[in-house]
Formats: C-alpha cells, sequence, structure tokens
C-alpha cells in the first residue's frame, strides 16, 4: 500500500502529526508496536498525574482539621486507584483511536523499521514482515527508562517509573534512586499515600536541570518536610534480606551508607528509542541516540523526519506535540514551517507545583540581556490562603532596557496552570508593564504573576517593598 507519509509511533508525538496530516489531506499510516496514546497515554504524563492528584486529595483531606473539617477513618483501596486510574487512560487512549479512525489513518500494529528512504517494513506479533511504500518517513518512537548496575527493573525490588503506576500495595519506605522530576513527581505521591520516602541524587541538588532557585526552594521543602535527601550520593546495589525486605547501599559523599526499604524506584532518566530502526544505515545522523533535524524537522536524508522525544531534548510531550504539527506543515509543503518557539514551558507536579518557562537570571546575562527580577510570594495572595496552600512564590525576569519578560519561574499552588500566561507573554514579546498592567480576577492565583511584575518596577502593592527615590 502507498502512503503519503507514514508516522512510527503513536505517542503525542506521532498521533498529533498522523492525525495533522490526514486534516491536510494526506493518505497516512501509523505503525505502533505496543499501545496507541505512547508513554505519555499509558505509562506516564496520564496516569502518573492521576496517581498524583489522589496523593493530593488524601492529604487535603488528612489536613482539613484546620478548617473545623475532621474526615474519620480515612481508608485508601489501592486496587480501586488504580482502577480508576486505568479508566482515565482507556478514555484517553480510546479518543485517540478514535480519532486516528476517524480521520482514516491506517493503524499498523508491529515493529517498524526504515528499509529505504520511501519504504517502511513492519513485523507483527506472528512474525512475518510487511513493506509499505510511502513518500515520507517521520521517526516518532519516544523514549524509555535508563537502567543503571545494580538496579535492573524487576517490577518487585526495583520499580521503574511505569512500575510505580501499577502498584498492588503501598509500600512502608521506599528509597528513590534520583531527585529529578520523575523521581520527585512519583516519591512525593507515595509519600502523600502514607510512604516514608528518601531520595539519593548524584548531584549537589534535587531537580539539577531546573532554574537555580526553585532548585533550591525545591530542596528546603523536602527538609521542612522531613524528606531525607541524600546529595553527591551514588547507589551502589542492594540486598534482599530473609524478611524479603531490602537494604540499599549507597557511596553518600565518599563513605557507604546503608537504606533499609521495601522497595526501590530508579528514576534517573531516559534515552531516545533510535537503535534497530534502520537509521543509521540509511545515513541519517544518530548522535548520542537522538536522531539530528533541522527546523522543518527533517533528518539529513531528504523524506525522513523525526520528532519528540527521539529528536532532542526537552523530551516533553507538548514539545513532541508542536513538533507533529512543524513535521506535518512541512510534508504538506508549507514553505514556512519551522520549529522555533520563544520558549518551552516544563511542569513539574510535585507538591507543591513547580513551573517554569523562558530564561533564569545567569542565562540571560550569558544571553545579553541585564535581567531584573520581581518576586510575589503566595503567603500574600489571598486565594492561596483560602486553599490553604500559602507557600511558594512567583518570579518574573525581564530585560532592564526593554522591560520585555525573559522569564518566569513558579513554585506554589497550581502554577502547572499560571505557567500558560507566562509562555503566551513571552511567545508574545510581552513587557512586565503588560502583565502589570492587565487585569486580572480579584481573587486569583494568576494575581501573583500580576504582582511579581509590578514587583519589577518597585510597585508591587500587596508586599512592601523599600521606595525608590525620585
Amino acid at each position: 500500500m502507498n502512503y503519503d507519509a507514514i508516522v512510527i509511533g503513536a505517542g503525542p508525538a506521532g498521533y498529533v502529526c498522523a492525525i495533522r496530516l490526514a486534516q491536510y489531506g494526506k493518505k497516512v499510516a501509523v505503525v505502533e508496536k505496543q499501545y496507541v496514546g505512547g508513554v505519555c497515554l499509558n505509562v506516564g504524563c496520564i496516569p502518573s498525574k492521576a496517581l498524583i492528584q489522589a496523593g493530593k486529595l488524601l492529604k487535603k483531606i488528612r489536613e482539613a482539621d484546620v478548617m473545623g473539617i475532621t474526615a474519620a477513618k480515612v481508608e485508601l483501596d489501592v486496587a480501586k486507584l488504580v482502577a480508576w486510574k486505568e479508566g482515565v487512560v482507556g478514555k484517553l487512549t480510546g479518543g485517540v483511536s478514535g480519532l486516528l479512525k476517524n480521520h482514516k489513518v491506517d493503524v499498523h500494529t508491529g515493529t517498524a523499521r526504515v528499509v529505504a528512504r520511501d519504504k517502511v517494513e513492519v513485523t507483527g506479533a506472528d512474525g512475518k514482515p510487511q513493506v509499505l511504500q510511502t513518500a515520507n518517513v517521520v521517526v516518532a518512537t519516544g523514549s524509555s527508562p535508563i537502567e543503571i548496575p545494580g538496579f535492573a527493573f524487576d517490577g518487585k525490588h526495583v520499580w521503574s517509573s511505569t512500575d510505580a503506576l501499577r502498584p498492588t500495595a503501598i509500600p512502608r519506605r521506599m528509597v528513590v534512586i534520583g531527585g529529578g522530576y520523575i523521581g520527585l513527581e512519583l516519591g512525593l505521591t507515595y509519600r502523600n499515600l502514607g510512604t516514608e520516602i528518601t531520595v539519593v541524587e548524584a548531584l549537589d541538588r534535587v531537580l539539577p536541570g531546573m532554574e537555580t532557585d526553585l532548585s533550591k526552594e525545591m530542596g528546603r521543602f523536602l527538609k521542612k518536610k522531613g524528606v531525607p535527601v541524600f546529595l553527591n550520593s551514588k547507589a551502589l546495589g542492594y540486598r534482599v534480606e530473609k524478611d524479603g525486605s531490602l537494604v540499599l547501599e549507597a557511596e553518600v559523599e565518599g563513605k557507604k551508607q546503608s537504606f533499609p526499604c521495601d522497595v526501590v524506584l530508579s528514576t534517573v532518566g531516559r534515552r531516545p528509542n533510535s537503535k534497530g530502526l534502520g537509521l543509521e544505515e540509511l545515513g541519517v545522523k544518530v548522535e548520542r541516540g537522538f536522531v539530528q533535524v533541522d527546523k522543518r524537522r527533517q533528518t539529513n536524508v531528504p523524506g525522513i523526519y523525526a520528532i519528540g522525544d527521539v529528536a532532542g531534548q526537552p523530551m516533553l510531550a507538548h514539545k513532541g506535540s508542536h513538533e507533529g504539527l512543524v513535521a506535518a506543515a512541512a510534508i504538506h509543503g508549507d514553505k514556512g514551517a519551522a520549529y522555533d518557539p520563544a520558549c518551552i514551558p516544563a511542569v513539574i507536579f510535585t507538591d507543591p507545583e513547580i513551573a517554569s518557562v523562558g530564561l533564569g537570571a545567569e542565562e540571560a546575562k550569558a544571553a545579553g540581556f541585564e535581567p531584573v527580577e520581581g518576586r510575589f510570594p503566595f503567603g500574600a495572595s489571598g486565594r492561596a490562603l483560602s486553599l490553604n496552600e500559602p507557600e511558594g512564590w512567583v518570579k518574573v525576569i525581564a530585560d532592564k532596557a526593554t522591560d520585555r519578560v525573559l522569564g518566569v519561574h513558579m513554585i506554589g499552588p497550581e502554577v502547572t496552570e499560571l505557567v500558560a500566561e507566562a509562555a503566551l507573554a513571552i511567545e508574545m514579546g510581552a513587557t512586565a508593564g503588560d502583565l502589570a498592567q492587565t487585569i486580572h480576577a480579584h481573587p486569583t492565583l494568576p494575581e501573583a504573576i500580576m504582582e511579581a511584575s509590578e514587583a519589577i518596577h518597585g510597585m508591587a502593592v500587596h508586599i512592601f517593598q523599600t521606595p525608590k527615590k525620585h
């Protein structure tokens, strides 16, 4: 069968690209070896957020006595929780399958290999290969969790992020290897569900890839919560005791230390799924596992594109979806199609939440700007206080010469929702004055962005700032 395009992978990059191509009137096929919706919908973004929400709700119920609400005998039914989570996943993946069908996108189940610039071989469960002819190939194969020596994933003693999303019981003690966003999201979720967690991180701070102040603030929150965090530490291995419990061995700042636990959650990062696709044999450039692409998301081999995690950092679903739209437009013939975002927001569903978009102060200096910043604490927000979540702050960074917003960084209640306003401001070239002069509804959390923008000019109303000399 001949296609205008074959998309390999049906995750948030792949299925978005396929649907957009179909909207352009193209004959499209998707090849998916495991499940429609990819990691994100099945064992990533969506199921993890479902568990995170359940954990936060349980925490809120336990802390509701400050509002005069006391709930007796709060119990967690793990099987029912997992079933609810699977129901959420099922609705979304079923919806994506329906959209592909309605757009007349052919879905082939199996493992794909690009055997020529215009041919994709698909091997199904029966082991029989089928060769599909196509004018274009879009690689959207995503990424997989990294295993470290001594901690092979077995779903029992050592969990991957996927294993953590389908518990049969809530462990009493957990050691989280890796203080990045996945480790902290899942670790703090299990803490809300009743697990004692310990974090072992190889670098000198948690969330090492995030803006510095956010990383430091999360470190302070973890300390305040009483979560043991061991930095500059390397997990070496573990042993199983006679009673079935585990003991993790680690090197903490040069000294060996033991950590009793019931399960190890290993979350040290992900690697791109580029092996076995036949790309390098065709001359496609691949570096450190990432397929190299231009602004149109096309590789050095004409007609072969790559999008999503496999096409480079950041490994974020929304980045992959946007790339899918760009690649589809390029294949359609749009000469202006280009991946050139002004910013890409990053959100972390920890407790409290974190959101960041644009440049940090040091990045801004390196880029030639003279950054100025304004900060507003959620402790001065009426809405945050009414939610009983007064922790955290919003920081807006602008260029002193032009007042243009360069970055917005937040930690606190529902900041994963607030970041959209900040991303739009940067994308459209708005100034801090634009944000400050925009009337925000009261009482709402986004008012903190307005006040932080006012703070840049020393004019925030709901916090005291030393008056400027006029």
